[in-house]
Parts: structure tokens; C-alpha cells; sequence
């Protein structure tokens, strides 16, 4: 198998390759569920929008910019959730290199945005949707 990224390892099968070929950075089944309802219910937000601090450019995957809230739903592999995570069996240093970065992104991300007075809220993937858009309307004025 051929590594589509040269920082990336070789995947250990093709299934495994299709399987992560499969993996979506944004429009995830629990996104779209959070964004439908929100929409539903008449908010309005900017899609994996890129927000500009001063050194860090933070994407997150529901942005309120008026309201200055930035919601991430976060995947339980790509972000390491305590719950969830297994580390791979094959290319284990890779992995576990991969995931420090991608935690120390969230971290960096959140900080830089709470420090611009950006109210941030971090969703894991498995959380309920009921939950995950009662977390987000707490943050937002209610709609008429």
C-alpha cells in the first residue's frame, strides 16, 4: 500500500485504507444532526469557518459570529476521547504522535478563542444530539 501522505505510514490493508479514505474532516453524521436542528429551530451560523487570531486561524465546524460561540464536534479518534479511543495496533508511534498534535491543536485553539472573548464548546461525537444542542442553546439567546 502506497501512503497518500508522506507523513502518514502505509495503511496496513486496503480495507483499512478505504476505511480511513472514508473519514470526512467536516459534514460528519453528528454535525449535520446538530446543524439540522439548530436550524430547525431558526439559527442561522457559518459552516467550518476559519476565525483569525493572532498566530492561530482555529476552523471550527459551527461558528455563531455574532454571538461570537464557536462549537467543534470532535471525532472520538482524530481527538482522543477519554471514552472511546483505541490506539492502532499498526504504526503506533505514528498514531500517538498524530493524536498529541491533534490535542494540542484543541488546546491551543480553545485558549486563543476564549482569550478573544469567543465562548468555545466541544462536542464529542458520541455525546447525544439532545445533549449537544442543549449545550449549544444555553450559550445562545433564544429565538422568537
Amino acid at each position: 500500500m502506497r501512503s497518500l501522505s508522506r507523513k502518514s505510514p502505509p495503511a496496513s490493508s486496503a480495507a483499512t485504507r478505504a476505511k480511513m479514505q472514508g473519514n470526512r474532516r467536516r459534514d460528519t453524521k453528528p454535525e449535520l444532526e446538530l446543524r439540522h436542528l439548530l436550524h430547525a429551530l431558526g439559527y442561522r451560523y457559518r459552516v467550518d469557518f476559519p476565525i483569525r487570531l493572532d498566530g492561530v486561524r482555529p476552523r471550527p465546524d459551527i461558528v455563531f459570529t455574532k454571538n461570537r460561540v464557536a462549537v467543534f464536534v470532535d471525532g472520538c479518534f482524530w481527538h482522543g476521547c477519554p471514552k472511546h479511543f483505541h490506539m492502532p495496533k499498526v504504526h503506533t508511534d505514528f498514531w500517538q504522535a498524530k493524536i498529541a498534535r491533534n490535542r494540542a491543536r484543541d488546546e491551543r485553539d480553545t485558549l486563543a478563542l476564549e482569550a478573544a472573548n469567543w465562548t468555545v464548546i466541544r462536542i464529542w461525537e458520541h455525546e447525544p444530539t439532545s445533549q449537544a444542542l442543549a449545550d449549544v442553546l444555553e450559550e445562545l439567546p433564544p429565538r422568537h
